[in-house]
């Protein structure tokens, strides 16, 4: 099956089909750095870092550019309250976004520009506009007219007498409807030099002079959470078609991640950092929760919610690490038929889950009956496609207590000793204290199985353990 993504733009499934075959161009507009990142932020990194790995596992050579805004009226004002230069503000605040990406197993971009790097793109970029008649300058601004671009509104469905930008009157602004590029200079922000007088880039432009410097003037994808169709993807298109370039070939966005049926977000109060969540469940976790829904689906956050996504994992962990106890190495093996069509199909992770959870269900069975070969190549299926996914078990980058090292041999030797406690009282069939060795080691966060081999063990999330 070819790969088939929902365009926003045209409101269709489409067959992916590159501008340049066997190769594939994509831009996410990336974090506006103004403070510490929940788990709505890293959401459209993970659900489009799904795509990328889909990609290069269908042999395409992947361009990945992820922004970072650091220039940002939110930037300059939070710097400004907290008495810190907006940059050394805007540069602590990516780092602290870039370990969120990190720790959540996103793949690093192909490059990660800055919207500081790139000024002088951004002025060429207002130049052809002003010359095509598009955009016009007026006490040190430059505004883009909206009414010069005809197909206005055509990616978002707004009508053109209904638009609010959403930004302050301006000074010269001919129509309130148009949108600003460059913002004059005001005492005690900063500012870069410009043929209309020194000032600084609106948002808006910043992201297509830095999506035409890296993947050229018309690029495959642009991808970004559904909040940004208006007015930030409407104005990308606008003032990109009206300088001349293609832009955008598919437009890919992702639903929000909600509380009480609220997108999450710092003004509304409701966020839930990402480090404060990875005090109660392991990183891999909160991915597989990020990760479990449908990319364009609203992903409704809870306490619950984030717990059962963490013990659905780790039953499809603990087939995993199961087979390579009894089994030995088992190396990544190749995906399903059924997974990779679901992939195929707008990127459908809850068809994808639930084949990953039939061959783990078909894995264990033979694991149970004795039948090695069958259990080792499902067991190298559920990698291979949880790989794709992000959330391999055995992957170096989850490495953690429960993989082989030598704290986890010395765990494993006192946890052991308590199951020969409990098998000794259970064959004395003294309950009580079989219960009680139980109750201990589940108290201490570990989890005890029972198999046809004897007793296993794993540990439990924190969060999963708080509520036990």
């Amino acid at each position: 099956m070819t790969l088939r993504l929902f365009d926003t733009a045209t409101r269709t499934l489409r067959d992916f089909t590159p501008l340049v075959p066997g190769r594939a161009s994509i831009y996410l507009c990336g974090a506006t750095v103004q403070g510490e990142p929940h788990i709505g932020h890293v959401r459209s990194g993970v659900a489009f870092d799904v795509l990328r790995r889909w990609l290069l596992a269908g042999g395409y050579d992947v361009a990945f550019v992820r922004n970072v805004t650091d220039i940002d009226d939110k930037i300059l004002n939070k710097a400004a309250a907290a008495g810190r230069p907006w940059w050394e503000w805007a540069a602590t605040h990516e780092r602290v976004f870039d370990r969120a990406y990190a720790a959540l197993g996103v793949l690093p971009p192909s490059v990660e520009p800055r919207a500081t790097g790139h000024i002088t793109q951004m002025v060429e970029m207002m130049e052809r506009l002003i010359e095509r008649g598009h955009a016009y300058a007026s006490s040190g601004n430059v505004y883009f007219d909206v009414c010069s671009y005809p197909e206005y509104g055509a990616l978002s469905g707004h009508k053109l007498d209904d638009v609010h930008q959403g930004e302050s009157a301006g000074e010269g602004k001919r129509d309130p409807r148009d949108f600003t590029l460059w913002k004059a200079a005001k005492p005690g922000e900063p500012t870069w030099p410009s043929p209309w007088g020194p000032g600084r880039p609106g948002w808006h432009l910043e992201c297509s002079a830095m999506a035409g410097f890296y993947l050229g003037p018309e690029f495959d994808i642009h991808c970004g959470g559904m909040d940004l169709v208006f007015p930030h993807h409407e104005n990308e298109i606008a003032q990109s078609r009206a300088a001349g370039d293609g832009f955008a070939r598919y437009w890919l966005h992702n639903g929000w991640v909600t509380l009480g049926g609220e997108k999450m977000s710092k003004s509304l109060g409701n966020t839930l950092a990402v480090p404060n969540v990875l005090e109660h469940v392991r990183a891999v976790e909160l991915r597989f929760y990020l990760g479990s829904a449908h990319y364009s689906s609203m992903l409704e956050y809870s306490d619950q919610a984030l717990r059962d996504a963490a013990q659905t994992y780790q039953r499809l962990e603990a087939f995993v690490r199961r087979a390579t106890e009894r089994l030995g190495d088992v190396p990544v093996g190749k995906w399903t038929d059924a997974f990779a069509e679901a992939l195929d199909d707008n990127l459908g992770i809850p068809k994808a889950l639930a084949e990953i959870h039939r061959v783990v269900h078909e894995g264990n069975k033979a694991l149970e009956s004795g039948a090695a070969d069958t259990a080792r190549e499902a067991a190298g299926q559920v990698r291979a496609m949880l790989g794709i996914l992000g959330v391999d078990p055995l992957d170096p980058h989850w490495s953690g207590p429960q993989d082989s090292s030598a704290a986890n041999d010395a765990l494993d030797v006192l946890v052991r000793a308590e199951l020969d406690r409990r098998q000794r009282a259970r064959a004395a069939k003294d309950w009580a204290e079989a219960d009680a060795v139980r109750d201990r080691l589940h108290e201490a966060g570990v989890e005890v199985t029972d198999t046809p081999d004897g007793p296993e063990w794993s540990l439990i999330s924190p969060m999963t353990r708080k509520t036990n």
